[in-house]
């Protein structure tokens, strides 16, 4: 969690205080919505163990009748009670939350109270420094540019393989496996082993998350068909194709199934042999069968032929990927300059650096700095090894790095170097990377502009917007040749600091290099102008482009339509669009929506999504860009109505729109809605956002039993996100809920 959804959250939290304050009304002594929720909720803290859960949703059970239970002094039938305002009531709640938030001695009711009493006024109770310090932010608005900001990331792996197999994915799950091959068949495309691999994916796919275990069995029974035809058809057998299969066996602990499918590999081929092994000891690992772990160990120890050396190293590289500490024996024994590849050498130092075998990581550098090993694979598996050390900060870790090259008289490659980069940047750590980058310059290794690609991604994503103008005095001064993209880049991260005269700047540059800009370029600049209501910035580039002859594109239109003030200028760019023969793309569709809403156009808004223009794959994302213009324009059931009509029609909704509805849910709204979206989001970050969200309307509207199991749930999706936890769960945060709490309870 960055800091600023931290400083998000520290308003979302000021604003249900100033919305609790305004109200006077005792808590109902009855919720029979709530309580038909809550029978369906699942109390326990801990992640759900199934499959097919995402690790980033509220958690709950398919509604059950209401009944009621018996009070068995658990959390749920303490939940499942009236709700009251007593002082036993309420020391139960703050029991509960106390449990949750704080590890100290739990404030009493009493305590509470005093604590309540002591100012004259609840306006001045409530004035603690966590909100009276907090800055007024515009919550709606930064959820405007976040949105944005995930649209236009870099995308990195983006290749042919990942888009074909989502498309036989697609193909797989509507028409099953025999059908797409039959349909590939028909199309005149010959099916060959990449299609046989990616159907049989997703058959042991739907095997894994199936509930049902006849279901499970029959799309086992199709993996298997598969297979057998690819064999019928004259393929060999490579680990592609037999791996999945192994893995499912290993997950799923079937000892026997494993082994009955080992022998067509064997017969297919031969030489895969040594290769299973590694596959067998994750199966004796998977099933904890600790005698046929050092069975397999204690066969190969004296061991010393050709073949014999790769099983032991597959057995190895086994242990290691499982991090089990019984890997001393093999590495007693194991020559690792006879490793077959530098990959597999750095699984193997990775596993001494998590486990802490520093002695043998330093008897095998020696090894392998004795027998003329290459020093850009030895820099690498250092890297590997100081990388999975635990509990080693970025700064030690790259003093650990450095000590180790001098100490083998080793000079760090420009691949460890990124390696070392790259880890940085997943950390946020990006001012650490780019001290990295410097000492490269210096030591006179060559940088990609690949590397500065990704730190320039991860400025963006740790809202670190001023570091662009160190990487681009550090392009300037040591020759890095930089790209469309580099400039596309800087100028993106320039405009979102606001500083629109370092953009132009970088602009002039990008001519200079004779790289003509491109509409993406400017369409950057003319969205900055836009979020800052600079209308007449907006103008300028529209007047450069025209001077540069850079047509305009659909998201150029999309930007100048959603910020029309009336109908006619929505008419205007929308005619000139398509006397431009630019193609009315879904961003085209959603800037009518938001434009025409914007307007007060309530009824053309809605008439958008009946365009029989709209691509099928792309209507669910429109519709829910009209349920968020609705839930902003206070027309919250409209937008909750198309929600339900997504999900009816198995659709989901985008997480943008989600965020909306939870943000602008109203207080006689059913709760079971609001989980329901919760559901939708997928992904940490915006479930995050959501749920913070959903406490505020909870708290605010007097849903304690719903907020106190949302923030049980915060504080297990987050506990290791000290920042995020820090956010919801320090001592100051901590009073801020008890005071809401009690706003709630208090008669």
């Amino acid at each position: 969690m960055t800091a600023s959804k931290a400083k998000t959250l520290s308003s979302l939290f000021k604003t249900a205080v100033k919305k609790a304050t305004k109200e006077s009304s005792s808590l109902p002594s009855g919720d029979k919505p709530l309580k038909q929720f809550v029978l369906s909720l699942d109390t326990s803290s801990a992640p759900s163990s199934s499959p097919s859960t995402s690790s980033g949703s509220f958690r709950i059970r398919s509604p059950q009748p209401t009944k009621n239970p018996a009070n068995d002094g658990s959390l749920q039938s303490w939940l499942l009670q009236p709700a009251s305002t007593s002082e036993n009531s309420i020391g139960g709640f703050t029991d509960e939350l106390h449990s949750i938030l704080c590890t100290g001695p739990a404030e009493s009711s009493k305590d509470i109270e005093k604590m309540m009493d002591n100012g004259s006024s609840l306006g001045r109770v409530l004035n603690i420094p966590w909100l009276s310090n907090a800055s007024n932010y515009n919550i709606s608005f930064r959820r405007k540019e976040l949105s944005r900001e995930r649209k236009q990331k870099w995308v990195f792996k983006k290749t042919q393989s990942g888009r074909f197999n989502r498309l036989i994915k697609m193909c797989g799950d509507k028409l099953g496996t025999k059908a797409t091959i039959e349909f590939f068949d028909k199309m005149g495309r010959d099916t060959g082993l990449k299609e046989y691999n990616a159907l049989i994916a997703v058959c042991l796919e739907k095997a894994r998350t199936s509930n049902d275990e006849d279901d499970a069995l029959e799309h086992m029974s199709e993996a298997f068909k598969t297979f057998k035809k690819m064999r019928e058809r004259g393929f060999q057998v490579e680990e592609g194709t037999y791996g999945p299969f192994l893995m499912y066996f290993i997950d799923m602990g079937m000892v026997e199934e494993f082994f009955f499918f080992c022998g067509p590999i064997k017969e297919g081929n031969p030489s895969s042999v040594t290769r299973l092994g590694y596959y067998e000891m994750l199966l004796w690992i998977g099933v904890n069968n600790e005698e046929k772990i050092q069975e397999l160990c204690n066969c190969i120890v004296a061991a010393d032929e050709e073949d014999d050396f790769k099983l032991k190293e597959n057995y190895l590289l086994a242990l290691c990927e499982s991090g089990r500490k019984d890997i001393m024996q093999l590495l007693e024994v194991i020559d690792i300059t006879r490793i077959s590849s530098v990959n597999v050498a750095a699984n193997i130092f990775e596993s001494l650096g998590r486990l802490s075998f520093d002695s043998f990581a330093e008897k095998f550098l020696w090894t392998l700095k004795n027998n003329d090993y290459k020093m850009a694979d030895i820099s690498r598996v250092i890297f590997s090894y100081v990388s999975a050390i635990p509990n080693l900060a970025v700064e030690d870790l790259f003093l650990k790095f450095k000590s180790l090259h001098m100490k083998f008289e080793i000079t760090p490659s420009s691949a460890s170097y990124e390696k070392l980069i790259t880890y940085c940047c997943d950390l946020h750590k990006v001012h650490f990377a780019l001290d990295i980058v410097d000492q490269m310059c210096e030591e006179g290794l060559s940088l990609s502009i690949e590397m500065l690609h990704s730190i320039l991604h991860a400025s963006e994503e740790n809202y670190e917007y001023n570091l662009v103008r160190r990487i681009y005095s550090l392009i300037g001064c040591h020759n890095v040749k930089p790209t469309r993209e580099t400039f596309r880049s800087m100028i993106n991260l320039s405009v979102k600091m606001k500083d629109f005269n370092g953009a132009y700047a970088m602009l002039d540059d990008l001519k200079k290099l004779n790289i003509p800009p491109t509409s993406t370029i400017y369409n950057t600049i003319l969205a900055g102008y836009f979020r800052e209501s600079n209308i007449s910035g907006a103008m300028m580039v529209l007047k450069q482009m025209e001077s540069e002859d850079v047509k305009p594109d659909s998201h150029t239109y999309s930007y100048l339509i959603a910020n029309c003030n009336c109908e006619e200028d929505i008419t205007k760019y929308y005619k000139a669009m398509m006397a431009a023969g630019i193609q009315v793309t879904k961003h085209i569709f959603m800037a009518l929506i938001n434009a025409y809403t914007a307007c007060g156009q309530i009824e053309k808004a809605k008439q958008v999504v009946l365009d029989k223009g709209i691509p099928f794959n792309s209507l669910n994302e429109i519709k829910g860009a009209l349920a968020s213009a609705l839930a902003c324009s206070g027309m919250m059931p409209d937008a909750l109505n198309i929600y339900k009509e997504i999900k009816q029609n198995g659709g989901t909704l985008e997480p943008k729109p989600v965020i909306s509805l939870i943000e602008h849910f109203t207080s006689e709204g059913d709760v079971n809605i609001l989980v329901q979206l919760l559901e939708e989001l997928h992904d940490p970050d915006y479930w995050f956002d959501g749920c913070c969200r959903a406490v505020v309307h909870c708290v605010t509207n007097k849903h304690l039993r719903l907020a106190l199991e949302l923030l049980k749930q915060l504080k297990v999706e987050f506990h290791k996100d000290d920042l995020a936890l820090d956010a919801v769960f320090d001592e100051r945060g901590s009073q801020t809920i008890y005071r809401l709490a009690w706003l709630c309870f208090k008669p």
